[in-house]
């Protein structure tokens, strides 16, 4: 019966029309005519922009923070702070070009040489910093002058004045997070170069600052949770998000323990701030140790493994808020009731 119907269907489309033409002959006709009004039909793409699931473009990978230093490093030593602006190595997803760390995500490591200064500007872009190596590097940011630590977390909002600086001897090396790829969408960025190196800025106390967020609090909070995965966010003091689009955590992996198997619309950026141990991500295995970064690009199941060795501290940060405020974050496993609106 099946053969028969396929054979009708097949004769149908081969009958000719009082003009000669087939169907199909008239329908391919119509397809080459509708190029000269820029427009295309929708039912020959419909599977394509209506994906049954999250189809992301960028794929997971790893950064290993050995491999990528002595590149920066000799960077430093060949590229000016005035031929730079930024001297910045992008993560760059293997299945996309940049600014893509992810679909919605980008990080780059930065690199600041003693006694530089990367000049001041102010951009649309928000921005995250977390402070992977160095001693005696600053940011200044909109007239706060603030001194860089180990695994703090520091903010450039929107449009702030900013410039960074480096004293004393050796390399300043931190991890940027912004929503660059967001503006390869929405074509609306802004920047500004202000007129001088600097922008007039003064010290202030880093852990009272509303934009830093220190290390040792951070793992403060990690510790004093009981059970071997704990996560934390990053808010501000009156419990928001750091940003509308970007947001930020820290988690806490004991030796020999695992975190639990999670599949979201969210993509994020990891980085390790201590231990070793591996990721499966979408079935596969990724190594880890000290300073490396890896991303999750949206809907790929993963799971963080901590080696028997040491406890594994993370950190972490996503499209969350900016996910979460069009109503597009989802795990894997809710009850899709939930999720009708009104």
């Amino acid at each position: 019966m099946a053969i028969l119907t396929e054979v009708k269907t097949e004769v149908a489309s081969q009958q000719l029309t009082a003009d000669g033409k087939t169907k199909e002959q008239q329908t391919n006709e119509l397809l080459s005519q509708l190029q000269s009004t820029n427009t295309l039909p929708l039912w020959a793409q419909m599977s394509k922009l209506n994906p049954p699931a999250p189809n992301p473009t960028c794929i997971p990978h790893i950064w290993k923070y050995d491999e990528i230093k002595p590149y920066l490093l000799r960077a430093g030593e060949l590229i000016t702070e005035k031929q730079a602006e930024r001297r910045v190595l992008m993560l760059v997803n293997p299945a996309r070009d940049a600014p893509y760390t992810t679909d919605t995500v980008y990080a780059g490591l930065q690199l600041v040489m003693p006694n530089e200064t990367a000049p001041a500007h102010r951009h649309t872009a928000f921005a995250m910093r977390f402070i992977i190596e160095g001693n005696g590097g600053f940011t200044a940011v909109h007239g706060r002058r603030i001194k860089m630590n180990r695994g703090d977390v520091i903010l450039t909002p929107t449009w702030n004045w900013h410039d960074h600086g480096k004293d004393g001897s050796g390399p300043m090396i931190w991890l940027d997070g912004l929503d660059l790829p967001n503006f390869r969408h929405f074509p609306v960025h802004f920047v500004e170069h202000y007129d001088k190196p600097r922008y007039p800025a003064e010290d202030v106390d880093t852990d009272n600052s509303p934009i830093v967020f220190p290390w040792s609090k951070m793992q403060a909070r990690l510790d004093a949770e009981e059970g071997d995965w704990v996560t934390k966010p990053y808010l501000k003091g009156d419990g928001s998000e750091v940003s509308k689009i970007l947001g930020g955590s820290a988690e806490r992996l004991n030796a020999g323990t695992s975190s639990p198997e999670i599949r979201e619309t969210a993509s994020s950026v990891y980085h390790i701030v201590e231990g070793s141990g591996h990721s499966v991500i979408d079935g596969k295995i990724f190594k880890w140790k000290k300073g490396d970064t890896f991303c999750i690009p949206a809907w790929n199941k993963y799971q963080h493994f901590a080696s028997d060795e040491s406890t594994a501290y993370l950190y972490r940060f996503d499209d969350k808020p900016m996910l979460r405020a069009l109503g597009f974050l989802r795990t894997e496993g809710v009850d899709v009731e939930t999720l009708v609106s009104e």
